[in-house]
């Protein structure tokens, strides 16, 4: 019995197939897990220490989306197609889809920064106080400065203003006028009152009057005084000069107001005469010639003629009155001052009078003028 002859290896040999088992395409690859849903809570930045910070991604999350009232809810639209298999990749790739754009009433994400600590902030650690700022500083220098300045000023234009005071009342004591004092700008007045030594001292008059001589005005400087305070004396005085100027009006009114006889006959003005150094008085019909001159120690009108209606007059009378006015007025000064020169000007009568090495009265002993120095 023979066995029956196979097929040849050149023919194919067809039998029946057994059939694949029904499953979904593509069983040889596992289908890729699905990523969880993004949370909803905000986006936090955690920095790190010991390096700039990094600038955070933007990364989109899903928000619960804010719908504007009375407007109907958003239907979802209906699912995207899958692209066309691309040939060399696996079969049924999962593309990479872009996030869900953010809804146009969405907020914007927040982002919370913590602060690193003060020691790893080099800016916080050098940035510069109250008293290391450069404002502040000049400011206090400024306010130092300016009371450091203040005091001494002060005390220096109190002691200034004392210190005229008291030789003003002395001088109007005296001269029965107002009087205006000034010291030298060097050295300061407070230095002189703290030494006792007062180096140089102007002092002037209002020029009303000097005691009963109308129309004079007094001009003194006084030089190195020195205050010392004995039983005897307040202190020494190394030179007084001074210049008395007499208008030919204030001449005329002080013989008005002295001499009644004399003074009722002269109505005109004075007239000065320079080149001979005379004064002409000159009324309607009577005239008199006055002739300035030095008498002890200090400044006399000597009478040179006088004639009423055309007639001469006695000079005796008239004289012991111009003698009693220029006595009253420029003679017996203080301190030993005198009479120097005397001179008729185009305005009036110029005279200058002088002392040194003075020695200033006590307690008003001598003077009571000189009591408060």
């Amino acid at each position: 019995m023979s066995n029956p002859r196979g097929p040849s290896s050149g023919d194919p040999v067809e039998g029946p197939r057994s059939p694949r088992p029904a499953g979904p395409p593509n069983r040889g690859v596992p289908p890729r897990r699905q990523a969880p849903p993004p949370s909803e809570y905000p986006t936090r930045q955690v920095p790190y220490r010991g390096r700039p910070q990094d600038q955070p991604r933007d990364v989109p999350r899903p928000q619960q989306p804010m719908i504007p009232p009375n407007r109907p809810p958003q239907q979802p639209g209906p699912p995207k197609s899958r692209p066309p298999q691309q040939p060399g990749l696996p079969p049924n790739p999962q593309a990479h889809q872009p996030g869900p754009a953010p809804h146009p009433y969405e907020q914007p994400t927040t982002r919370i920064a913590t602060p690193p600590p003060a020691q790893d902030n080099p800016e916080a650690a050098s940035k510069p106080g109250f008293f290391g700022n450069r404002t502040a500083l000049l400011l206090i220098l400024l306010i130092v400065l300016l009371l450091i300045l203040a005091v001494p000023i002060g005390a220096e234009l109190y002691t200034r203003h004392l210190a005229s005071s008291k030789v003003a009342n002395a001088v109007q004591c005296e001269v029965q006028d107002s009087a205006s004092v000034s010291f030298a700008a060097a050295p300061p007045v407070l230095w002189q009152y703290l030494t006792n030594h007062y180096t140089d001292i102007s002092v002037q008059t209002a020029g009303n009057q000097v005691r009963s001589a109308k129309g004079m005005q007094l001009s003194l400087s006084i030089r190195d005084v020195k205050l010392n305070h004995t039983n005897n004396s307040q202190g020494t005085i190394g030179s007084i000069n001074g210049t008395i100027t007499w208008s030919s009006d204030g001449i005329k009114q002080s013989i008005q107001d002295a001499i009644p006889v004399l003074g009722n006959l002269v109505t005109g003005d004075v007239t000065t005469n320079p080149s001979d150094g005379t004064l002409a008085l000159k009324g309607a019909l009577d005239s008199a010639t006055i002739k300035p001159q030095i008498a002890n120690n200090g400044l006399s009108l000597k009478l040179v003629s006088a004639t009423a209606f055309g007639s001469s007059m006695s000079t005796d009378k008239i004289q012991k009155h111009l003698d009693d006015l220029t006595s009253q007025a420029t003679q017996n000064f203080p301190l030993g001052i005198h009479a120097d020169t005397v001179k008729v000007t185009n305005t009036g009568v110029e005279a200058t009078f002088s002392t040194s090495n003075a020695t200033i009265p006590a307690d008003g002993q001598q003077d009571p003028c000189f009591a408060n120095l």
